[in-house]
């Protein structure tokens, strides 16, 4: 397994310090509406490499590696979306170029919720992709009994995540994570598995996904409030492919107006590594919508 970075040549790295830690982002593009991205579980800022040079053509572009994931700072043992959210914030800050489009998956809903009832000045819109949300239904994902994942208990049990998950990193992400989610054969390479397993083999590695898995099981209702006294007012685009209409479903119960909806047939969970083509396409068709605005 390697131990340096991927990376590709449209990027540039960059390191900061946000909100008391160390937080790696990459930026591509230079000009345009700034767009960015945030990667869910168990990703990094990789999840969106195939993406980024096609956004880059119309957009700046920022993605990030959340706290407790990839080359950014481990996360301490209280760790939750509040947090992160905050790291958002503080790199929208860092950059300078606010307000910015969102683009979002899986377990960083939460996160990105919080960011723009938080510090709407922030976002011009959001796209969620493959996104639920605690409190209206995203916690069903933890109920074995009714065809949730047993990865969501394993991660926020105390100390297991260390037991069971330390030294067989590549193998949980090449033997279950990515094949039994992954609807596009070949999308998902032994390379980009080699990347994503590098940052959760660090001491700690699995910390951010602890926080943020123990967030959605304890948030529900404090998002549920949040939608009722912040809900979403910003253009949103919700971007369903193996979850189908579980994205737009849930979106509509937390937007003020009317949730932009695509489909794309064919593809898992990890839709920016399977169709980035297709994924770019609906960004830059809703992102052009919302800047013609």
């Amino acid at each position: 397994m390697p131990t340096t970075s991927a990376t590709i040549p449209a990027v540039v790295h960059h390191t900061a310090r946000i909100n008391g830690a160390q937080i790696h982002y990459v930026t591509a593009g230079v000009a345009g509406s700034p767009i960015l991205l945030v990667h869910g579980f168990p990703e990094t800022w990789w999840a969106f490499h195939k993406v980024i040079p096609l956004l880059s053509l119309a957009h700046r572009v920022v993605a990030v590696d959340l706290r407790g994931f990839g080359d950014s700072s481990t996360a301490d043992d209280g760790h939750d979306s509040t947090t992160a959210a905050e790291d958002l914030h503080g790199l929208i800050e860092h950059l300078g170029w606010g307000p910015v489009h969102v683009t979002a998956q899986d377990i960083s809903g939460g996160t990105v919720f919080r960011l723009v009832a938080a510090h709407p000045q922030d976002v011009l819109s959001l796209t969620a992709i493959e996104t639920g949300l605690a409190g209206f239904g995203l916690e069903g994902l933890a109920d074995v009994t009714r065809g949730g994942s047993w990865h969501i208990g394993a991660l926020t049990a105390t100390g297991i995540p260390e037991l069971l998950f330390a030294g067989r990193e590549r193998d949980l992400l090449a033997q279950w994570a990515f094949p039994s989610m992954t609807g596009v054969a070949g999308s998902v390479t032994d390379a980009d598995v080699d990347e994503f397993a590098r940052t959760y083999a660090r001491p700690d590695g699995w910390r951010g996904a602890v926080g943020l898995y123990r967030s959605m099981l304890t948030e529900g209702d404090d998002l549920r409030a949040l939608a009722g006294s912040s809900p979403l007012t910003v253009p949103v685009l919700a971007v369903g492919a193996g979850g189908g209409p579980f994205t737009s479903a849930t979106l509509g119960q937390v937007t003020a107006g009317d949730v932009a909806a695509v489909q794309l047939e064919g593809v898992g969970h990890y839709a920016a590594l399977e169709a980035p083509e297709a994924l770019a396409a609906a960004i830059l068709d809703f992102t052009g919508s919302v800047d013609a605005t």
